[in-house]
């Protein structure tokens, strides 16, 4: 993209998180942001926190796990900016356990928002993307490579959207869409009932990932990094 000035982004579970700070970095850089959240008002009190101005930011309700509530978030992205130029698929979930006590409920709520949800959002959005030669970023994980006990439906979430990401763009490179997939290791975030404090300086923080956004984005248009791990440079121990 030659110029991030008014390009529009779609970040699902943007109310906090990496989410929140993908769209405060894209926000510096003049992009207008649509964050979602299950939760209406947290999405609202999220956007008021970011901007002011109800031109820069829309604030959205949608599970990512409803292909119905993420065509309805689109459609309000549209009808408030009028195009759509990147989605970033943040939304997800952890519940872990070993597999003997992993309950149906929790194994299937892990893959219908960590999987499926992004196959919603990557369908709902992928038209308008088309348009607008746009670009699709899904934040997976570590976990999508590195398997660990206790983790099998976080793994299997995480290893499928990983594939599900590589898959996709092969599929939408011809129509001049980029994808890539960003798999973090340990970021300060609220992910899992945590809640970030001072002993988290040494994750990554949410806006470290916002930059590797930006930085995709700004990448040059004969260029694709499809795939990026990242972690801390150091230890909790260093």
């Amino acid at each position: 993209m030659s110029s991030l000035e008014n390009k529009v982004a779609y970040i699902t579970g943007g109310s906090k998180g990496i989410g929140f700070g993908i769209a405060k970095t894209l926000l510096d850089f003049g992009m207008k942001v649509a964050i979602s959240s299950r939760d209406l008002s947290a999405a609202k009190k999220a956007a008021s926190s970011l901007s002011d101005d109800p031109s820069k930011v829309l604030a959205l309700q949608s599970n990512v796990s409803s292909m119905a509530n993420e065509k309805d978030a689109v459609q309000k992205v549209i009808d408030q900016f009028g195009h759509l130029d990147v989605l970033i698929a943040n939304a997800g979930v952890g519940h872990f356990a070993p597999i003997d006590s992993l309950s149906e409920e929790l194994w299937k709520n892990t893959i219908d928002t960590n999987l499926t949800g992004v196959f919603n959002s990557v369908k709902a959005t992928v038209e308008e993307l088309k348009k607008s030669k746009g670009y699709i970023i899904t934040i997976a994980s570590l976990a999508g490579t590195n398997f660990f006990e206790n983790g099998s439906a976080y793994n299997a979430s995480k290893f499928g959207l990983v594939g599900f990401t590589q898959a996709i763009m092969l599929d939408l490179r011809k129509y001049d869409v980029k994808v890539t997939t960003i798999m973090p290791g340990s970021v300060a975030t609220y992910f899992n009932d945590h809640t970030p404090n001072e002993a988290d300086a040494w994750k990554i923080q949410p806006e470290d990932i916002g930059q590797i956004v930006a930085d995709l984005l700004n990448m040059p248009a004969r260029t694709l990094p499809s795939k990026i791990e990242v972690r801390p440079s150091k230890t909790s121990k260093s």
